[in-house]
Order: C-alpha cells, then sequence, then structure tokens
C-alpha cells in the first residue's frame, strides 16, 4: 500500500532525481578534472583505450567506488560487468532471501548524498508510511534501487563483459593492460589503476567437498551459488548441508516450490543465537577496525568467523512454517553415494534417502583458483604470510589463504620486486 491515492511514485522519483542533480551541483567544487589524459605522461604512444581507473564488477561495491572516483573529479572510468544489464550484483541469481540481512537504514553506497541514499530512492517510490513500516529492504527492490542508483550517477558500464587477463605492458610500465571478452569479440584497454570489485568470492572459489563432486553426477547436487531450477524439485525429497543463512534461504525456496521435505544438516550441535557482525555495527568500530594492528585484526574475524553467524530470525521462521522442514543438528555428511535415480547420505546416526542436494558450504579462498589471478597468486601477499599464528592466534586456514591488503585494499607483494603491477591492483 502507498502513503495514500495521492502519493506519484513516478513524478516523486523525478523530483528526487532533480534533488540529486542539486546537491552534486553544490558539491562540486572543484570542478576541474583531477588527472590529465595519459597522452600527456611519457608513455603516450599507445593504440588501444586508456582509463584512469578500470573498475571489474558492476554490482553495489563497483557503482559506489565508480561514483566515488566521480565525486574525486575522476570520470574516466569504466565498469565492467559479465553479466546482463540489469542483474547489479547477486540480487536477482542467486541471493535468494526475501530481504536483505542488514536494517533499512544502512547506508553507504550514496557517499554521504543523501539524496542518493536507500532510504530518499523507497520513500520517492512507495511512500513515507510505507518506510514507516519497513524491516528490512526487500532484496528485489535493493537490485532495483542499484538499477536506479546507476542510471541517476550516470555510471558507465560494459555489460557481458569479463575480464580474462592483465599484466604491465613492456611499452608502457606505468600502465596495467586488460583484456577483456564481449559478445562481439576481445578488447584490450589500459588503464592506470584496475580495481576488483568482484565480492567476496574474487578471492577464491565456491566449495564443494570432493566426498560430494567425486561422487554424485552433476544433475543431483548443487551448490548455494549456483542456477537452480527450484520448480523442478517440486515433490522431491532435498538434503541441505550447511547452517548457513544461504543454506536456509535455499530450504525456504525448495519448500516454497512445493518440495515434499527438506532436511537441514549441519555439525553444530546447536544453532548460534548471537550474530557477531550486528554487535560491530557501530560507529567506532566500523570506523577504526582499520587502525587495528594486525594481531587485533586476525582475533576480531577470527572470532566472527569461528562463531558463525545465525539464520536471521525471519529466514529460520520461513523454513519452519512448513512441516517438510527438518533439522538434524550434529549431523555431518560422512559420505554420500549415487542410489538408482537419487542419492543415500550418511551420517554418523542414520542413512537418508534423498533426490537432490543443496550444498551450502561456502567458499574457498584461494587466489590460485581465479584464472586472472593464477599467473601471480604465488607472489601476492596473504595473511598467513604476514601473521603467523602465535600462542593467542588460532590457526584459521580460510583467513591465512586471504590477500593481505594495503591501506586502499591494494595487492601487496610477498616478496619485494615480485609483482611487476605492484600498487596498481586493488
Amino acid at each position: 500500500m502507498l502513503d495514500s491515492p495521492r502519493h506519484d511514485p513516478a513524478e516523486a522519483l523525478r523530483e528526487l532525481e532533480r534533488q540529486v542533480a542539486r546537491d552534486l551541483d553544490v558539491l562540486r567544487y572543484p570542478a576541474k578534472p583531477w588527472t590529465r589524459p595519459v597522452s600527456d605522461a611519457k608513455s603516450a604512444e599507445v593504440d588501444v583505450d586508456v582509463l584512469d581507473v578500470l573498475i571489474v564488477g558492476g554490482g553495489q561495491s563497483g557503482l559506489s567506488i565508480s561514483f566515488a572516483l566521480k565525486r574525486m573529479c575522476i570520470d574516466n572510468t569504466l565498469v565492467v560487468d559479465e553479466r546482463p544489464e540489469g542483474i547489479e550484483g547477486p540480487w536477482l541469481t542467486f541471493a535468494r532471501m526475501p530481504t536483505l540481512r542488514t536494517p533499512k537504514h544502512l547506508n553507504g553506497v550514496e557517499n554521504g548524498v543523501p539524496s542518493l541514499s536507500p532510504q530518499s530512492w523507497y520513500i520517492a517510490r512507495f511512500g513515507q508510511a510505507e518506510w514507516d513500516r519497513l524491516d528490512k529492504i526487500g532484496r528485489e527492490h535493493w537490485a532495483e534501487y542499484l538499477r536506479w542508483f546507476r542510471k541517476v550517477t550516470g555510471t558507465r558500464v560494459a555489460n557481458e563483459t569479463r575480464l580474462v587477463s592483465f599484466e604491465v605492458p613492456y611499452d608502457a610500465p606505468d600502465l596495467v593492460e586488460v583484456e577483456l571478452e564481449q559478445s562481439d569479440g576481445p578488447r584490450r584497454v589500459r588503464c592506470r589503476r584496475l580495481v576488483f570489485a568482484t565480492g567476496f568470492v574474487g578471492s577464491g572459489r565456491w566449495f564443494v567437498p570432493s566426498f560430494i563432486s567425486n561422487a554424485l553426477p552433476p544433475e543431483l547436487y548443487a551448490h548455494t551459488s549456483d542456477a537452480i531450477d527450484f520448480e523442478a524439485l517440486r515433490g522431491k525429497r532435498i538434503g541441505v548441508l550447511g547452517a548457513g543463512a544461504s543454506a536456509f534461504d535455499n530450504a525456504g525456496m525448495a519448500l516454497e516450490h512445493g518440495a515434499a521435505s527438506v532436511d537441514l544438516f549441519y555439525r553444530r550441535a546447536r544453532l548460534p543465537r548471537i550474530n557477531p557482525f550486528r554487535w560491530a555495527e557501530n560507529r567506532g568500530f566500523l570506523e577504526h577496525y582499520a587502525d587495528l594492528d594486525d594481531r587485533w585484526k586476525w582475533k576480531f574475524f577470527e572470532l566472527i568467523l569461528r562463531n558463525n553467524q545465525p539464520p536471521p530470525q525471519d529466514t529460520f521462521d520461513r523454513c519452519a512454517a512448513h512441516e517438510g522442514f527438518v533439522l538434524h543438528p550434529g549431523e555431518p555428511w560422512d559420505r554420500v553415494s549415487h542410489h538408482g535415480a537419487g542419492v543415500k547420505v550418511k551420517t554418523g546416526k542414520d542413512i537418508y534417502d534423498l533426490d537432490f542436494l543443496i550444498v551450502g558450504t561456502g567458499l574457498y579462498s584461494d587466489l590460485a583458483s581465479r584464472p586472472e589471478m593464477a599467473p601471480y597468486a604465488k607472489h601476492i601477499a596473504t595473511w598467513g604470510d604476514r601473521l603467523p599464528p602465535g600462542e593467542d592466534v588460532m590457526r584459521n586456514e580460510m583467513m591465512a589463504n586471504m590477500p593481505y591488503l594495503g591501506a586502499s585494499f591494494e595487492y601487496l607483494e610477498k616478496e619485494a620486486g615480485s609483482l611487476p603491477w605492484s600498487g596498481k591492483v586493488y
């Protein structure tokens, strides 16, 4: 329901866009470009496009970074994304929760411009009363907001474009040369700086345990990040591995599409009750986490990962509303096997006959598994290189494999001189 019959979303959005233009005009000083064209530099003799910044990934981070650069009077940028236009981030693909996990007042994308905030957009789109009633922004509405943000900020995005590789060209050592794959063929671009805004999986790969992938044909299981035909699961017995929010999201989707049953298995004896990320949402922590020394950064993040997040209450309730939903705490899978048209899952307690498996085991941090990073992975510093755990720091393999970034999120060399693009890639 809207505020009243007088609320006109189309006109309200037009007025909001006019306000955005006014705000950006007020904040535009200094208006002159910060950088000089590369043709003024010594490395001018190039026969390909030259950008100040190329951003890989057109989701909320990539769009926000591009807008932040524009606010700094750096307009010679390009965002590339392998998805079609209109699919900004995972929100219309493998994100399967009804709403965002975060409270509705979340901000940051708008870079301090209130008229560009999710709240301003939502009120223009649906009315003040709807915002007042809202708990969390709907996933599909968030995707719509990002499309609007991209349009109103004038972000230049090349969709259906994939980065294949990058290197420092021999004739222009101050630049990075990138090979892109587009629908009409390959394209080479040079840039002063290269930014990967590719999400959590940008440092690794989605993880399916080998005892599953080696035992089953691909039509009998899927990772929570995969494209899943949930309608095809109608009437089926589904097994889900994992107790994270994504595991519950996929369980809920299967049940809502008519799955006969969903059995959700996890190794913990009980689900976590406290979300440590919610605790961290205070100004002091968010502003100054980066100021901590490495040992304290490690200890905080390791504690968060060790305790894990519970599924949000509404996500749990979504699944629990179905009679066919069964939890199996303290019951990890020992073995799976292909049995007839289905699957047998053996745990330490029983054997289960199922029709399809959904694997919610997250991702594995491993830069060498990223094709674009594989040539350089052994030279990129990781947390394991910089912080060998001591007596008071617990070993965490996933964290140890994560890249150890600089103050501006730049990749750092494992050893001095080992990366030709050091300081240029973020």
